[in-house]
């Protein structure tokens, strides 16, 4: 592999010199610009990004971790910091956890040894150790989706519970008081927050339901399939709220398997607006906020924390709205009700 004495070489003139060219530290003549340029292309050279880091003390590079690549939603969330990134000239290292928290931890490690200028952080949760490991780091950092208990940094998520209560009283305004629904993880605070929002709109309205109505699973299409396999299958509501799109994808192809019309026999509304949701059949009603917006929300302020360490703690809650498609009905023979 070429080095840069290679390419001073090959110019005939001094590594330093080469250096200048290539960092924009000191001005050269075009003619001493372009030789370098021509022995860089016929050497194939590439600059050390470790060298340059260690003198300019910074990388250009900031981490993400996520709990879940293949959930859509961390998708569209991670191309939102990538776009944004890319048009500042920082890229991106991406870290999958699979919502294990050893791995979780053991990609922070390598994260912060390849001395990243910056992290965002979507907790996979349940994870105490996580959440100390964090409160020491010293890098400039983000919490998104998911906040961390004791994290007093710079945060950007939806209101989880507000945008649970928004989707329950949409299901009651169509008249609809058999709600049942279907949550994530327990340790999770997402799954927490949205189970809290839909207890506190059934409240408000005075509808009870029973319990079993009430199914914690994953937050994977996989998992609203089975939590629906269930609810369906004797006694079953007039209406699912799915804690998020990809549960509520699943409930659609239960409901299919068992001739269950949607949404004239059940309603179904989910949680997050992914682009999926918006091309299965019937197309899914659900409670959002762009996705690739929050990224960029979220890349923007960590640039900025990078840039301004000193400024105060930002933490940003958004509120979503309901987005009407296909999958939502009013209960047959009943008017809407509650206002």
């Amino acid at each position: 592999m070429a080095t840069i004495k290679d390419v001073a070489a090959l110019a005939g003139i001094s590594y330093t010199t080469v250096s200048h060219v290539l960092n924009k530290t000191r001005p050269v003549s075009e003619q001493v610009r372009l030789k370098v340029e021509e022995a860089i292309a016929q050497l194939d050279y590439v600059p050390s990004a470790v060298a340059r880091s260690l003198k300019a003390k910074t990388t250009a590079t900031i981490g993400l971790l996520v709990p879940n690549s293949l959930n859509p939603y961390f998708a569209e969330l991670a191309r939102g910091i990538e776009d944004y990134c890319e048009r500042n000239n920082y890229c991106v290292i991406l870290c999958n956890s699979d919502d294990d928290p050893d791995k979780q931890r053991s990609y922070l490690r390598v994260l912060l040894e390849k001395r990243v200028d910056g992290l965002i952080v979507a907790s996979t949760g349940g994870d105490d150790s996580f959440a100390g490991g964090l409160a020491a780091v010293r890098t400039p950092m983000v919490i998104v989706d998911r906040g961390i208990a004791g994290i007093e940094t710079d945060l950007v998520r939806i209101d989880h519970e507000e945008g649970a209560y928004l989707a329950t009283r949409h299901l009651l305004e169509l008249g609809h008081r058999a709600i049942a629904f279907i949550g994530g993880p327990a340790d999770t605070s997402v799954a927490q927050m949205r189970l809290a929002g839909y207890r506190r709109a059934l409240e408000q309205a005075a509808v009870q339901v029973p319990e079993r109505w009430v199914v914690k699973s994953d937050f994977t299409s996989t998992g609203g399939y089975q939590a629906a396999a269930l609810l369906l299958e004797r006694d079953r509501p007039s209406a699912i709220f799915a804690g998020n799109d990809m549960l509520g994808i699943g409930v659609l192809r239960a409901a299919a398997e068992r001739n269950i019309r949607v949404p004239g026999e059940l309603s179904v509304i989910g949680f997050d607006d992914i682009q999926m949701s918006r091309y299965v059949f019937p197309a899914l009603t659900t409670v959002g906020q762009s996705i690739l917006q929050l990224g960029e929300t979220a890349a923007e302020m960590l640039l900025n924390r990078i840039a301004t360490p000193l400024l105060a703690v930002d933490r940003r809650i958004v509120t979503p709205s309901i987005v009407l498609r296909e999958s939502t009905a009013p209960v047959p023979g009943v008017f809407a009700q509650y206002r």
